[in-house]
């Protein structure tokens, strides 16, 4: 755990580049580390036109607030689709109501945000679109499961 001020430039931290499964790609630059920061997580990501980079879900244990740099896209709720562009806030609480997905809808244009996350853990991350949970607890592992099966407490003991 960090116990000192960090003063970064965005130019000085290397970019991770993720593009592993259609239609998802982007670029992240990690300011805080989870290792050295145990409650927040800050990145900025950039999407690739008509790209987003996570499938739609929602966390049981932690907030994600975006900040839009630059750029405009959809954000997918369970709700339906809302705009969103340069200047925009999106809070989402950690609730079933608050599933989202960013997509960028530019054709030649990066979808540039700052992501400031909670890190409690674990933390139980739900996949509305595909029936799938993931069981993330940081800097050890990650887990994804089908929720279609739920089963008694007590089976197979």
């Amino acid at each position: 755990m960090r116990d000192t001020i960090l003063i970064v430039n965005e130019e000085d931290i290397i970019q991770k580049h993720k593009n592993e499964h259609n239609p998802y790609a982007y670029s992240k630059r990690e300011i805080t580390s989870r290792e050295d920061f145990g409650q927040c997580y800050v990145a900025i990501y950039e999407i690739p036109p008509k790209k987003s980079n996570y499938p739609l879900h929602y966390h049981a244990a932690n907030t994600e607030v975006f900040y839009i740099i630059q750029g405009k896209g959809i954000l997918v709720t369970s709700d339906g689709q809302k705009s969103i562009k340069q200047g925009d806030f999106i809070v989402c609480p950690p609730t079933e109501k608050s599933a989202h997905k960013i997509i960028n809808t530019s054709e030649n244009e990066v979808l540039k945000y700052v992501d400031f996350d909670t890190t409690n853990s674990p933390d139980i991350v739900h996949y509305p679109d595909s029936g799938k949970v993931g069981i993330i607890i940081h800097n050890k592992s990650s887990n994804f499961f089908r929720s279609e099966e739920e089963v008694d407490y007590y089976d197979g003991e």
